[in-house]
This record gives C-alpha cells, structure tokens and sequence, in this order.
C-alpha cells in the first residue's frame, strides 16, 4: 500500500512539473540508460536506476551501484588560482560522477550485478580522461580560500549566493553535485544540462562569482559586468557556433567565452586560446545583429597590419603576468579590453581620457614608467603597457619605415620622454598643449576620414587613436572598430602618412612626392587631418620654406617627429616637433646637424644640398626639377 501511495505521489509531481513547463519529456534524460530511453547508451534492463544504484547492497553513500574509478587526474590549475585541486575522494559525489565520466569504467559495471549489457558510446563532449585542467575545478583542499572575485560566504560558512538553495557546497567544498542534478536534465530547459538551476544569464556562475565585490587594495577581474556590454546585448548566437546553450549573448553571459569542461584554453576555462575566444563572435560571423564596427577581426584581413596577436600557443597572455609587459611580442585583446566590463562607446569622451570600451584595463603611469594603475584613468596609460619603459620592445619591418631622430631621449621606442611635459615639444597627448606656442595650422576640428567633414572639436589634449586607428575606424565616419586594430596604412596609422627615405643620409631622396595631393588620399593626410596644409602650411604661414619643401616632395617626417622631442639638444631647439631624420639628412662639413628656431636656420645635408647657417645653400649635384630656396 505505502509502495502503490509512493508511486501515485510520484506520478502526481511528474505531471505537476510537466504542467509549469519547468521539466519536460524524462526527467532523467541521457541518464536514462533503459531500452526505451533518448541515451546514445543504451542497456537490457529497464529499471534505469540500477545502473547506477543498488536497493540494498550498493556501495557506501547513495547505494552506488556502478564500479567506482580510481583515476588518478591532472587537476585545474592557473597562475591566479588560490583554491587548488586534490584527487576526488573514493566514493564522494564527483568519484560517482566521474566513474562514467572519466572514460574509464564502461557504463553498467555494477557491483551487484556485474557487467550489464549496454550498446552505444557515450558523447565525446562529456568524456573527460584523465585531464581536468580543462574543467572547472572541484574537489579542492579544504578550507576554502577567499578570493575578490568570490562570495565572501563560500570561504566563511560554505554557503553560495543562490536564494534558492538549489546551488550548494557539498560537505563545505565544490563538487559536480553542486552545479548539477544527475537526476533531472532540464531544470534548466534551454541547456539541458543537468544544471541544478536555470542558468540564462550566467545565474550558475553568479551563485559563487561576485562582480560587485570591492576590497581595498585588490583588483575584482570580473568588476562591473552587469552594465557591460556582453551582459547586455540581445544578438543572437547562430547554433552552429558551439557557443554556450542559450540563443543571445547576454542569456549565454559567462558560457560565451567561457566553458565548464573541456575547454580549449585550460586555464580560465576560455572556449578558445587566447583572442580566438573573440574571434568566435567579433569576426561577424556566429552572431547576429552585429554592427560593423564589431567586427573587430575584419581590420586584421590582408593587406592590413596590426598588433601582433597570437596564432599559435607560444607566448600566451595570461591574466597574472605582470601589467607592465618585458619581452612580449604579443597583444591580445584583453591587453587592452577587459571583457567582463568593456562596454559600447556610445559617446566619444574628450581626450585624455579611456573609452568605455577599455573600461576597466590596467595601464601604466607616464610619471615614472613604472606605477602599475589599476584601472588605467587615461587611454595613453594602457598604451605604456608595451611602449613605455618595457624592455624586449621591437622595430619590425612589418609597420613601415622607422625614423632615426638626430636627438633621442635613449629608448626610440619608450615614447613616456616624446610626450613628458619635459619634452622640448609634443604632440598634447600626456599633457595639454602648450599656450605659449599657440598653432596657426590648427583646425577647429579634426576632419572624419572624407577629408571635408568636421569631426571632433579640437581641444587641448589628443589620444594615441587619433593617429593610430583602423583606417575605417567609426569614430571619425567609418563603419570600422575604433582603436588600432588594424590599418592599410603604415605603423597602424589612420590615414596616409608618408616618410622620406634615402639610401644614404644627405642623398638623393628616393621617394619624392612632388606636386602633392593634398587631399584626403594623399602623402599628408594624417597632418591635414588637423593641420589646415592647402590654407596655412602650403601659404608659408608659421614657416617661409614650406611650400617649397612640400612642392619638391619632402614629407614631413624629413624635419618633424611624429610625437616629440624628448631630450634636451646644444645643436636642434626643437620647437614645433623638429627634430630631423638622421637616416635621412647628414651633418655638414663636419659639423652636428642642427636647428635654431630662433632664425629658422639649420645646418645639415639634405638631398644632395647642404644647408649653412646663414641660410644660403649650395646644391651639390643638384637633381633637374629641384627648386632652390635661400
């Protein structure tokens, strides 16, 4: 009577939770191992439970009746795990999971009844070996360790942050019992996972991670999530993708990027290496309404250049290496995107400050080079990452011809003493512009990429992004990411932006462009981008010999650095940006190659003429078609 009662309840519930759509179909699933049931394994007997318990003679807690594995595993490990692994004790929850899940106990060695026959093979997917490293990490010496990015309770009374109770620490640690309910497959009916919860926006995850946590002193990874802008964004992932359950990116949150088991990355459980992980979504293909200028993997295609990411497993990001990188050629998205809180830049915020889209990356301090800043206040302090005081840093050939300044502060490429407010002159990007020295050139704002529409006002300060950018980028009238993805154009510059070239200093020049075009196509368009060149610089308007140099073909790069001049100089003043080319101008008779703004003179072989301190010339084999200026 108790057992027909029993049964009746049974059947009662069943259809009670079929009715609130809560659980549909067999509540046990793939582990319904029966003759009738959807498992790809399948056996003789029909009582589904007995393959895995036993009524009365099954082993220790649970009545286990399925053959317990005694693998030993190579268990989950990071450089910024506190919490590390120990081998599943004989018999707990993950030792009954993992004794069909490890691969090596086949499916129906029971202890009662022996082998019992079964046919199929179970899913790749939910084999997992010997190796944890790819899993989630469970099974962990005990006590518990805290952690910023944690629920103060799992480590101070073994309690997760679930109200509904259903995610728990079993006997104080983590176990496979406490994210999944080997009895029910769709509490979750999306994922069909055995989940203990419904998961839609990374509620699994959520019960135990904390991104609302502040300590002082200590850096939350996964700060400010909610108002990111993968917590939020209602695209649709394609089902072909193999990117987590859920059919948006926000409803899939967490499962995006990363994966509970077998994940490809190992450590951070990324579903790919490194910016792979991106690639997955930001190449416009997988999910869909994604704008244009989300396709951040479309500024890498041939013939583009830009930073070096990462095609193989060499050299790695890793999230403990040090923020400020030493002999490290590589720059993954996440050295310059903190994923968890990245957020869509509505809204151009004024120079110097970071855009939302970097919210939350570290950076480097411009005063000493060295002072780690977590976050990083100002766009240039993520840049100082690699290009300031960092050593291993590298010229490669693959961005474009590299100027040899007649002065240098020491390290061409640390660029803190080209911008300091020490420098003799700068572009403002470490500090505003310098009033004393106000610019007749200047527009009133930056020209977009047409070459003739207004862009941003001109203010006081600039970004590194506005010279270095994808060539199509979206801030400045592009369809294209923002930021130095990727650029036709050399060095990763947003516009054309040529440099004179020589095969020795004080020759010939072999890349004149006489005659120039000026316009948005032409050899100067990333200084006309700011620089009235056709109303101002070509009228000789700061200097009487402009128009001449730009009619013989020089570029600016000839007397102008790029970014500044970071070293004081008996021989070149150095105001407005000149300091010249010693690969392409040579000292004359003898004497330092030098500039004095004070009379506008220099002294110095340039394209076969020498230029003398009182302002004459002598052409020295003078090429036909070269104008004289004196």
């Amino acid at each position: 009577m108790k057992l027909r009662i029993l049964l009746a309840l049974l059947v009662i519930g069943s259809a009670a939770a079929s009715a609130s759509g809560q659980i549909t179909g067999d509540a046990m699933g793939v582990h319904n191992f029966a003759p009738t049931g959807i498992s790809p394994v399948t056996g003789a007997r029909p009582d589904t439970c007995s393959y895995c318990h036993a009524p009365h003679s099954g082993l220790n807690s649970g009545l286990w009746n399925q053959k317990l594995t005694k693998q030993i595993y190579n268990t989950y490990t990071s450089g910024t795990e506190k919490n590390t692994g120990t081998q599943p004790a004989l018999g707990n929850e993950s030792n009954h999971c993992l004794s069909c899940h490890d691969g090596t106990v086949a499916i129906g060695t029971t202890v009662v009844s022996g082998q019992l026959t079964t046919h199929g093979t179970m899913n790749a997917k939910d084999v997992f070996g010997g190796n944890m490293q790819p899993s989630h990490p469970f099974s962990m010496a005990r006590p518990l360790k805290d952690s910023i990015d944690l629920f103060a309770s799992l480590a101070a009374n073994h309690r997760t942050n679930d109200v509904t109770g259903a995610v728990t620490l079993v006997n104080g640690n983590v176990e496979c019992t406490s994210c999944h309910d080997p009895h029910i497959e769709a509490k979750d009916p999306i994922a069909l996972n055995f989940l203990v919860i419904n998961s839609t926006g990374g509620q699994l995850c959520l019960a135990c991670h904390n991104p609302n946590r502040r300590l002082s002193g200590q850096v939350n990874p996964i700060a400010n999530w909610a108002p990111g802008a993968h917590a939020l964004s209602a695209a649709k992932i394609s089902r072909t993708a193999l990117l987590g359950s859920y059919p948006t990116v926000s409803a899939n949150a967490c499962g995006s990027c990363h994966t509970e088991h077998n994940a490809a990355a190992g450590s951070r459980l990324l579903r790919g290496l490194n910016e792979q992980d991106c690639v997955g979504c930001h190449s416009g293909s997988n999910v869909s309404p994604m704008p244009a200028y989300a396709d951040v993997f479309a500024e890498y295609a041939t013939s583009k250049v830009g930073h070096p990411l990462i095609t193989t497993s060499n050299n790695p990001h890793d999230a403990s290496e040090a923020v400020l990188l030493k002999n490290n050629r590589h720059a993954t998205c996440v050295d310059c995107h903190n994923a968890h809180s990245s957020r869509i830049v509505g809204t151009f915020t004024r120079p110097p400050l970071i855009r939302i889209s970097q919210s939350d990356i570290s950076g480097i301090s411009a005063t000493d080079g060295t002072t780690i800043l977590t976050p990083a206040v100002n766009q240039y302090e993520n840049c100082l990452r690699c290009h300031g005081t960092s050593a291993g840093k590298q010229s490669l050939p693959i961005y474009g011809y590299f100027p040899n300044r007649a002065v240098s502060a020491g390290d061409p490429l640390n660029i803190i003493p080209q911008f300091a407010t020490t420098a003799t002159s700068s572009h403002p990007v470490m500090h505003p512009s310098n009033s004393a020295l106000p610019q007749q050139s200047l527009r009133t704002n930056m020209l977009k990429l047409d070459g003739l529409t207004a862009g941003r006002p001109m203010g006081t300060q600039i970004l590194c992004t506005d010279c270095h950018n994808s060539d199509d980028n979206r801030e400045f009238g592009g369809t294209g990411a923002n930021g130095p993805h990727g650029s036709i154009f050399t060095h990763i510059l947003e516009r054309r932006y040529e440099f004179s070239q020589t095969a020795t200093p004080g020759g010939l020049i072999n890349n004149l462009f006489p005659n120039p075009d000026l316009s948005v196509n032409g050899p100067y368009a990333m200084c006309d981008k700011c620089h009235k060149l056709s109303t101002q610089i070509m009228k000789n308007t700061s200097w009487q010999y402009h128009s001449n140099h730009i009619n013989d073909g020089f570029s600016c790069s000839t007397c102008h650095t790029a970014h500044g001049m970071g070293a004081n100089s008996a021989t070149i003043t150095g105001e407005r940006l000149i300091n010249l080319d010693a690969n392409v101008v040579a000292p004359n008779n003898g004497q330092p190659i030098s500039y004095n703004h004070a009379n506008n003179s220099c002294v110095l072989v340039c394209h076969q003429t020498a230029h003398n301190a009182n302002g004459t010339v002598n052409h020295v084999a003078l090429r036909a078609g070269f104008s004289t200026h004196k």
